[in-house]
Order: C-alpha cells, then structure tokens, then sequence
C-alpha cells in the first residue's frame, strides 16, 4: 500500500526539537535511552491509530468530536479554551523553531548567502502549500521531505558505524543518573498532543465519504505503524550517531544547531551537509505541519468547516506561519508563550487521552469500530505514564 497521512505524524515529530533532544541524549547517556523511543513509538502507535480511526469511522476530527460531544456548555468552553491555548496558540509558539531550524540547514549549506532571506522564503513556501488547500499536493511535499529526511540521517548513521551490541543493548530499560530530564523529553517530543487533531482531521477529510471504512482503518492502522515506526527509526539514527560521536567526550553543548559541525571529525566534510539537509528537511516538514494542527483544533472547537479549502480554515493556517514567522526573523523572544504552550499541553495531553479513549470506546461514536478488551488493557500503562509526564511538566515549569 501506499504511505501517506501517517507520515504527516511522522513529519510533525521530526522537527528541530527532536534532533535536538535526541542528540543530547546520544551525547550524554550514550545508548542507554534507547528504549525510550521503542516505548514512545509504540504509544503513539496505539494513540494516533485511534485517532485515524475516530477520523475515518466519525468523519470528524477529534476537535469536531470535543465539542460535538461535550454538553455541559461550561465544560465545552473550558474545553475550547484549553484546546486553541494548547494547540492553536502552541503551535504558533513552536514554529518560529521550525522556521529557524529549517533556516539553520540552509545557512550551513548555503553560507556566502544573506543569512536573512532563508526564513521569509521557507514561510512563503510553507504559505504557498497551505493556501493551496490540496491535501494532496500537501502531503505529497511532505512524503518528499520525510523520504529525505531517513536518507540523511540513516546515511549518517551507516557512516557513523555503531557497534550493534551496544544499540540492542540499550533496548534494556535503565535510567542512568540524571536522565529522567531528558527521558521525558524524548517521550513528549514524540508522543505529541497536536498530532492527534493533526491526524483525525486530514483523515476525517480524505474519507469522509468512503462506504468501506473497513479497509480504509485496515489500511490506515499499517499506514500509522509503519510511518510512525520509521520517525522512531530516524530519531534513533540521530541518537545513536550523537552517541558514537560525542558519548564520553568533552564535546561540550551538543545542540541541532552545532552537531553538524562537530561531526566533521567522525565522518568527515560530509556529514556537514548531510546534517545541515536533515535539519531544513526536518524544519520545514514541522513548519508545514504545526498550522495544519493548529487550524483544525482551532476551527473544530469553534465549529467551523475543518476543510483546507475554506477561506477561515487557511486563514488560521496562516496567522500560525506568520506569528511564527515574525518572532523567527525579528529575533523576539518566544520563551514566554512556549512555557504557557508547554502549561497546558501539559494539562492538555493526559485529558485528550482519556477523553480520546471514552470516544473510541463508545458504540455510539463509533459503530462497529470500537476499541477492543485487550487494547484498552494494552493502553492504560501508556497513559499512567502520560499522566506522570505531564505531572512533570507542569511541576517543572512551575518551580
């Protein structure tokens, strides 16, 4: 079959903040994390397939859901608030880092050019897709990148040359001292509260009328696995070729921004550019994708139409990229309105889940296509730790 809406999850995830954690992570425990990305992709496995699955079975999005089903009209304004602050306003906060990420690629590729121009232009692009209204010529664009992506990033993995003996070992969970940080980490920039909007929604849109809902969940269940697993098979790339490189080393502060250059010495001038490729790639896949998330939760909590073709669908898409373009290219500080975004994605998350596991379970949402025993069963340790990593978050952020 072929790949397509589960690699605009995939997309989504892979952005600046990931290759970011994942190479600190690599650089300061080695390979010991490692099964923290097998834990985090099987859990968002499980949670965007439901998802799909509400989009494909409902033909609505899991905001369209929310407020559909939410009655208590104090409830659906507290939900509504909780949603466009978590999703809509978050996401404009995190794109001015898709934007400068993407940027940094090209500044790396291309440096004897003004450094200035690379953000205005990759937003324009990132306009001119999201007006488009074509899911189609949208996701192929992303399918492009995220191909690009795995190409850079294995291949400097496979240049990077690991022992597999320590990559399988790190299968075994063990929490190195100083690492519940960036464990959580790891998790939250995978398992990611907007992908589950971002997911239901083009999902609703593209089989809203299809009769064989069936097949279309068959297909999209293999679609979800194998696309979220290949996000997990590039950030453990990522991970491991930080971990070869600078794992007991005194490389110092291991970033996106300068692990490129210092790889150089691992794997020559190359890997300067094949770095710099993955981080555009993973940038503007993430600059494309943040809007989209954030006008579906914004637009199905205020019940309007979730189609990419509609004139106010576009416009939040819009005001997203240009808000997130602004702070990029004016060098304002986005750290207030990241820290309220990462608040109540914090709260955000653990209630999504559970309110996503009450819908999936309801014969009357879902007909024939309700969750399983043995799923439910399979679900509840996952979100027993998404309530202690939101707990986290929000302890953290406080004190």
């Amino acid at each position: 079959m072929r790949l397509g809406p589960g690699l605009l999850v995939t997309a989504a995830f892979i952005g600046p903040g990931t290759i970011t954690t994942a190479s600190v992570a690599g650089a300061n425990f080695g390979f010991a994390l490692i099964w923290t990305l097998l834990f985090s992709v099987i859990a968002t496995i499980l949670l965007q397939s439901m998802a799909a699955r509400l989009g494909v079975a409902t033909g609505k999005d899991l905001a369209q859901a929310l407020r559909a089903h939410i009655h208590t009209p104090v409830l659906k304004v507290l939900a509504s608030f909780l949603v466009i602050s978590a999703i809509g306003v978050g996401s404009a906060a995190y794109e001015a880092g898709n934007l400068s990420g993407a940027s940094m690629g090209l500044i790396k590729i291309f440096p004897t050019i003004n450094a200035k121009i690379w953000t205005p232009l990759i937003a324009f692009i990132s306009a001119l897709l999201l007006y488009s209204g074509k899911h189609k010529v949208v996701e192929n664009a992303l399918i492009l990148l995220v191909i690009l992506m795995s190409l850079v990033f294995i291949s400097t993995l496979v240049m990077a040359a690991p022992p597999i003996s320590k990559v399988l070992a790190g299968f075994i969970p063990t929490m190195p001292e100083g690492s519940v940080t960036t464990v959580l980490a790891l998790i939250g920039t995978t398992i990611v509260p907007y992908n589950l909007f971002l997911h239901s929604g083009v999902l609703a849109a593209k089989y809203n009328n299809n009769s064989d809902k069936r097949k279309i969940i068959k297909q999209t269940n293999i679609d979800t696995s194998l696309s979220i697993t290949l996000g997990g098979v590039i950030t453990l790339a990522i991970l491991s070729t930080a971990s070869v490189a600078f794992y007991g080393t005194d490389a110092g502060k291991v970033s996106a921004a300068n692990m490129a250059v210092q790889l150089e010495p691992l794997l020559g001038g190359a890997a300067h550019y094949f770095f710099a490729i993955g981080l555009f790639a993973a940038g503007l896949t993430s600059a494309i994708t943040a809007p989209l998330a954030g006008a579906y939760a914004v637009c199905g909590m205020l019940g309007w139409s979730n189609k990419m073709q509609s004139s106010r669908f576009k416009s939040v898409a819009l005001v997203i990229l240009l808000f997130g373009a602004a702070v990029a290219s004016l060098g304002l500080d986005p750290v207030a309105v990241i820290i309220f975004a990462q608040a109540a994605n914090g709260l955000l998350l653990p209630i999504i889940t559970v309110y996503l596991l009450w819908l999936v379970n309801q014969k009357a949402v879902m007909g024939n296509y309700t969750n399983s025993v043995l799923l439910n069963l399979i679900t509840v340790p996952i979100l027993l730790l998404i309530f202690g990593l939101s707990s986290y978050k929000l302890i953290s952020l406080i004190f």
